[in-house]
């Protein structure tokens, strides 16, 4: 296990006047064998940050350091990391077991210990009956595990994943999550988790590191990003549906936003209901709860109801009010919190 630092990390691409900026001045620690994800949108930096980390990109500036040990000038091959890629990148004429092994047989590794090796990291991933298999003969998550156990035996202080999960279906991407969160939890390995899926990155991370546009907007663990958001980009990145976002409510000022979750607005069912009213503009149901599209004045935003409160009929009016104790304030220019 090996803590990695990251000191004002920035990266440019190209050189002199032409040269654009991506990633600027990335500041975060992560903790000894901790699971930290980053999450953005696509284009914010954060597979770059990851291969800054992996030395398959040159840092522009500031550095990263591994085990107490900076690696801006060193080599890929002697950062004593490991890296899991979004599309497997098996060796289709090599069996599960010579795929898995590779990379031992590359640092002349003794063959009983490889042996060894690959045989503990299968059975870790429920691998040991498809050794003998081709990867064309696998399921795609079964290939993301054969990639996954060709990390294991690396047994390096550090793990990187970019976006492994991408090219899964849903129902696979959320028993793989599963696997890879007992897997961490038995191997206790620092690993770094890339993806844009706010719920992957929810239900994985330790603490997570949002990144926007080439900056990190937010590190912290998923409860503390999910109830204080350090920005109004992160209180509408994270969450499913994502906060509202209103600057016209009863209350606002002109110079502040509210945001409050879909979750956290109360309909008034009494004989004689008050607050703000809604135009209700469609509900969605899904199974146990819905979700209730409205309009306030010129803003929309979501109510987050259970079954059993029934759903307003389509164009009708509903008054609602937001829980105080769950409201959320930020600057209108800025978008940081107040």
């Amino acid at each position: 296990m090996a803590a990695i630092s990251f000191r004002q990390v920035s990266k440019k691409f190209g050189s002199g006047a032409q040269a654009v900026p991506v990633i600027h001045g990335v500041s975060a620690e992560v903790e000894p064998g901790e699971f930290v994800v980053i999450v953005g949108p696509s284009g914010c930096g954060k597979s770059t940050l990851l291969r800054m980390v992996a030395g398959l990109e040159q840092i522009s500036g500031g550095h990263i350091s591994i085990g107490g040990r900076v690696v801006n000038q060193i080599e890929p091959s002697e950062r004593d990391i490991a890296m899991v890629f979004q599309n497997y990148a098996l060796y289709p004429h090599f069996n599960v077991f010579d795929n898995m092994a590779y990379g031992l047989r590359i640092r002349k590794l003794p063959a009983a210990e490889i042996k060894a090796r690959v045989e503990k990291a299968a059975a870790t991933l429920e691998l040991s009956e498809l050794l003998q298999r081709k990867p064309r003969q696998l399921s795609g998550g079964q290939r993301q595990r054969v990639a996954m156990g060709r990390a294991i035996v690396r047994q390096p202080q550090v793990f990187l994943f970019d976006e492994p999960l991408s090219n899964l279906d849903a129902k696979l991407r959320a028993q793989t999550r599963l696997e890879i969160k007992k897997l961490h939890a038995e191997l206790g390995i620092t690993s770094l988790f890339v993806t844009h899926d706010q719920v992957e990155a929810m239900t994985l991370a330790q603490r997570m590191m949002v990144m926007n546009a080439g900056r990190m907007e937010q590190f912290g663990t998923p409860e503390e990003v999910y109830s204080r958001p350090a920005s109004t980009f992160v209180a509408s990145f994270i969450g499913s549906p994502p906060m509202n976002l209103l600057q016209h409510a009863p209350g606002c000022r002109t110079d502040r936003v509210l945001g409050v979750r879909p979750e956290h607005i109360d309909i008034d069912t009494s004989s004689s209901p008050s607050g703000w009213a809604l135009q209700v503009e469609t509900v969605e149901l899904l199974g146990a709860e819905r979700l209730i599209h409205a309009r306030l004045g010129a803003e929309q935003l979501i109510i987050r109801s259970h079954e059993d409160q029934g759903a307003p009929a389509l164009g009708s009016t509903v008054y609602a009010r937001p829980r105080a104790d769950r409201l959320h304030w930020f600057d209108a220019s800025s978008g940081a919190r107040q």
